[in-house]
């Protein structure tokens, strides 16, 4: 059974367009496109439902229409509205960039420790500078620099990222002097 480790979410549905069953679609990550999918999956009180794609057409960079199989009136379409979309990890193809999207929910490793600092739960991309924002156990959350002289490695079976955290960002701890 296919678990939310092995998908990343990436987008969500809105509104039926028309009366056919097509639906909009608002996303983060075009890899669908990309990877050429046959399905996706929606969540739908909290399990993954798979939703074979009949056919989509693009209304901008982040939004398309979308037609699933056995979703042909405007109310089935409607029942879906709101609903988180996720990609599968492992059709993405390998000689794909990663995305953002695809390295949400990765632990961060401090590379000089080995230590976990905590969990990516967003990446910042609103300044010049890329900001991944990290839940700690310890700190709470944090925000630290994702520059690529300061990411050390990518590790997909491990679903982490080995970082090197400038001195001072992180919270100081009792055996620390």
């Amino acid at each position: 059974m296919l678990s939310y480790d092995d998908v990343y979410e990436i987008g969500q549905l809105g509104k039926p367009h028309g009366v056919k069953g097509e639906i909009s679609f608002r996303f983060s990550d075009d890899v669908f496109d990309r990877a050429d999918a046959d399905y996706l999956f929606v969540e739908i009180e909290g399990l993954l439902v798979p939703f074979f794609i009949e056919e989509y057409r693009f209304k901008g960079d982040t939004l398309a229409l979308m037609k699933f199989c056995d979703i042909d009136s405007a109310d089935a379409a409607k029942e879906l509205n709101g609903c988180r979309v996720y990609f599968e990890r492992s059709l993405v193809p390998d000689d794909e960039p990663l995305s953002w999207a695809e390295i949400i929910g990765y632990s961060i490793v401090d590379a000089d420790t080995g230590l976990e600092v905590g969990r990516l739960q967003a990446v910042d991309d609103s300044t010049l500078n890329l900001l991944f924002e990290v839940e700690s156990p310890d700190a709470g959350p944090l925000l630290l620099p994702a520059a690529d002289d300061l990411i050390q490695e990518v590790d997909h079976g491990k679903r982490e990222i080995r970082l090197t955290i400038p001195n001072g960002l992180l919270p100081q701890t009792d055996t620390e002097e």
